[in-house]
């Protein structure tokens, strides 16, 4: 479905050729209980690989790619039960962040507060923290299930904008804001190689629960994910998801690709295994399809968007 056929009468926000998976175009979102976003944001400052502010166009082609049934676990289409409507892409430009990030939470608090789950595409990993501002002032005992080849939890600090706001610093930020909860929220999946000593110890010393690549696959996903369902049980869940939590073997158009990651069919998995939680908010980053093969990472993460769609069927708030 193409922009043209939105039977929206509202002034649309975003100009984009492909909806998700033909949802229609609309700002609307007020009989909506999901709603698609595109930001088209990175902070510009990546050494080696600039190109995630054009995933958001990359994951809605390749959605057509996407069926809505997923047995058999979700034998059911969450676009319809949801409602799904594609809103376009937030108004931002990269690089320039304190801006870019003002109309990040005007657009997703616009969104929440009409009760709508928003489901966003990012972007890379700096898009998350205005998006956390956004959610925090309607649930502000906000959790983050941070699913990562890296813990984004890395310090920061000095005078210049891109020092303080960077694809590294935003959980720290976020602690520092307090806008979560960091002693009930949890990262998933970091692994080596890192820029810098000490980054997990970091991570934890703000408070957040971290279980590592290693961890994870030690233990096994029955193990965590109990853990995980423990630990969340009955609070509102921003669940996070970095593509690069998977390998470069089935996802190399990340901005920073890590060996070592999950298959495909692993993190599809560990995502199927957190059916239950009460999501408030998704939020799907850093494709970078410039540096894609084919589109396989754009494809990927339509699919884990579907799969997301359908865990909000699965909360508790829609059995």
């Amino acid at each position: 479905m193409t922009a043209n056929s939105t039977q929206d009468t509202e002034t649309e926000l975003f100009n984009c050729k492909y909806s998700f998976m033909g949802v229609p175009f609309s700002t609307n979102v007020s009989r909506s209980k999901a709603a698609i976003i595109g930001i088209p944001f990175d902070c510009g400052t990546h050494p080696t690989r600039i190109g995630s502010r054009q995933g958001p166009q990359a994951i809605r082609e390749q959605s057509g790619l996407v069926r809505p049934y997923q047995p058999p676990l979700a034998d059911f289409n969450p676009l319809t039960r949801l409602n799904v409507v594609d809103c376009g892409d937030v108004d931002v430009t990269p690089g320039v962040i304190e801006e870019s990030f003002d109309r990040i939470e005007a657009a997703i608090t616009r969104v929440a507060e009409a009760g709508t789950i928003p489901v966003t595409m990012g972007g890379d990993g700096a898009v998350t923290l205005p998006q956390l501002r956004a959610l925090h002032k309607i649930h502000p005992d906000l959790v983050v299930l941070h699913i990562d080849a890296h813990t984004d939890t890395y310090p920061g600090a000095g005078n210049q904008t891109h020092d303080l706001y960077n694809v590294a610093t935003t959980f720290t930020r976020a602690a520092e804001e307090g806008v979560v909860d960091t002693r009930n929220s949890m990262h998933i999946g970091p692994r080596g190689t890192v820029t810098r000593q000490g980054v997990f110890e970091h991570t934890r010393e703000h408070g957040y629960g971290l279980i590592d690549g290693n961890e994870l696959f030690q233990r096994g996903f029955d193990d965590v994910l109990a853990q995980v369902h423990e630990r969340f049980a009955g609070r509102p869940v921003y669940l996070c998801f970095d593509m690069d939590f998977f390998d470069p073997s089935c996802a190399p158009g990340v901005c920073t690709p890590t060996w070592g990651g999950a298959t495909a069919r692993e993190g599809l998995s560990l995502l199927q295994g957190l059916a239950g939680l009460n999501i408030v908010a998704v939020d799907v980053n850093t494709v970078s399809p410039s540096h894609d093969v084919g589109g396989m990472t754009g494809f990927l993460a339509a699919t884990v968007m579907i799969q997301c769609l359908a865990l909000i069927c699965l909360g508790p708030d829609f059995e």
